[in-house]
């Protein structure tokens, strides 16, 4: 399973493929740019040129993406993702697969609005046959409707999801600062008793 930046980095080139061709394949600058969008974009990251040419190094390396030289008047390095053929995935599919990975789980009718720049669906039916053949070859998957939601949610099993991953992190960093914490605690105690063992030292023995 792909990374959270790994999944940021090819949902954004796949979406920038279909929605700005002129532009495509990105220069580093672009790609990043791309990837820390505020909108269209949850959870919105905030990721930098080393992360993200360490992410293309590894993508190129599964076969997901290729480098795109300098040729034709152009000066630098551009990123094309190949995930799509490598994946198998048609127009409509890709589109899906997509904006998944750029905005997490979303309900039939949310993909259907949000894929619209990238492929046109005329139904909610078309968004619901791609996303079960989808889920048919282990790409996507059905959540489990929570309460108060109307709506079942699509979720996407090509990379790890950010939130999820965010998450993690935050109960990481919450568990070392208890840890911190209780030894902080235990080093005041153990001062505490060095200094009334010393004060007791001191102090003239009872008549």
């Amino acid at each position: 399973m792909l990374t959270p930046i790994e999944g940021r980095v090819l949902g954004a080139l796949m979406e920038k493929e279909r929605t700005t061709p002129d532009q495509y394949p990105l220069t580093l600058n672009a790609l990043v740019t791309a990837c820390n969008q505020s909108t269209s974009r949850e959870p919105v990251m905030h990721l930098d040129d080393h992360e993200v040419e360490t992410v293309l190094a590894e993508l190129k390396a599964q076969g997901l993406l290729r480098f795109v030289h300098p040729a034709h008047g152009r000066s630098v390095t551009r990123f094309r993702q190949v995930a799509t053929e490598a994946w198998g995935l048609e127009a409509d599919a890709a589109a899906v697969v997509a904006v998944l990975l750029l905005r997490g789980p979303q309900t039939v009718a949310e993909l259907r609005s949000r894929t619209e720049r990238l492929h046109a669906f005329d139904s909610l039916d078309e968004v619901d046959i791609v996303l079960r053949a989808l889920a048919a070859t282990g790409r996507v998957q059905v959540l489990d409707r929570q309460p108060g939601q109307k709506e079942a949610r699509w979720q996407q099993l090509l990379a790890e999801e950010a939130e999820v991953a965010v998450a993690a992190t935050a109960n990481v960093r919450q568990n070392a600062t208890v840890g911190s914490m209780a030894d902080r605690v235990a080093q005041l105690e153990a001062r505490v008793a060095r200094l009334e063992a010393a004060l007791a030292d001191l102090l003239p023995e009872p008549q």
